[in-house]
């Protein structure tokens, strides 16, 4: 078992016919993951190396039985595109845009709230089940079947946590990209909850940063409601208050959202919190043996 994507899968890929969208799809199908359509306007009856092209995504899902979106569409265009994911029935829209407005994912972010579909992103590198399927931008080299389920607001943290576990010998269960903005349509509780219930699932690492309270929140949660271990670690430790580092929501507000202040409140609910990614792999270990 794992979660969010695996062999189950069947991929639509919005906006599949830009140089992006193209490779990266690709890619996901070269992996194994079941790429059956792809989605641009005005180029239906085309295809991308055999996976066919389609107008809209109704289109794509009445025809295929499309389940899972991966949305390569410019910033402008992009809330848009994950309406249209949602009101086609897609079970799970993965939004790899970067710079989509705020107040735009506002209204993604109501939307979603009403029913049982699910958003990773905007501004994520997808997910990953290492063995069965891919749908993002993750490399996939890095990663290795295992029990360890990790979730994260950075995507280069993720990988390096990933190949450190593996130079271990500890694989994972599935690897999920949550976004870096500070609106996405997945949380860090959201993914966990989802961790919780899987029995293929050990151990969990939760890579935060610097910026907002997820991660406070997250420790709450995990504190009240997880029998699967979870290790955490904090990207910022040197990030001057003000300043943005890399992600629209890695900042630090006066005296709030610091590494240590995220660091302290985890430990203070019980989860063991790395100060580097081997700092987290050695963590891990001694948590399994």
């Amino acid at each position: 078992m794992s979660i969010l994507v695996d062999e189950n899968t069947k991929l639509v890929v919005q906006g599949v016919t830009g140089r992006e969208g193209q490779f990266h799809t690709l890619r996901n199908k070269a992996y194994g993951t079941n790429v059956v359509a792809g989605v641009t306007p005005g180029k239906a009856g085309q295809d991308v190396d055999g996976i066919p092209v389609f107008n809209t995504v109704r289109d794509a899902v009445e025809a295929t039985g499309a389940n899972t979106s991966m949305i390569f569409v410019p910033p402008r265009f992009a809330t848009d595109a994950i309406f249209e994911s949602l009101d086609a029935g897609i079970e799970l829209t993965i939004a790899i845009t970067e710079g989509i407005p705020a107040h735009d994912m506002m209204r993604v972010y109501t939307h979603l709230k009403r029913g049982d579909q699910r958003l990773l992103g905007p501004n994520c590198p997808g997910a990953i089940t290492p063995g069965e399927a891919t749908v993002g931008i993750m490399p996939t080299d890095v990663f290795t079947p295992g029990r360890v389920g990790i979730i994260s607001r950075s995507g280069t943290l993720t990988y390096q946590i990933s190949k450190e576990i593996g130079d271990m010998g500890i694989g994972q269960s599935t690897v999920v990209g949550i976004g870096g903005d500070p609106i996405v349509g997945s949380s860090f509780v959201d993914v966990l909850t989802m961790f919780e219930a899987d029995p293929d699932t050990d151990l969990v690492v939760m890579v935060g940063e610097i910026g907002g309270d997820e991660e406070e929140r997250a420790g709450e949660f995990i504190a009240a409601n997880m029998k699967t271990p979870v290790v955490g670690y904090i990207a910022g430790f040197q990030a001057p208050p003000g300043k943005q580092m890399g992600h629209a929501g890695a900042i630090i507000t006066g005296s709030s959202g610091t590494a240590q202040g995220k660091k302290d409140a985890l430990e203070a609910l019980g989860v063991k919190v790395g100060t580097n990614p081997t700092e987290v792999a050695e963590i891990v270990v001694d948590t399994l043996t």
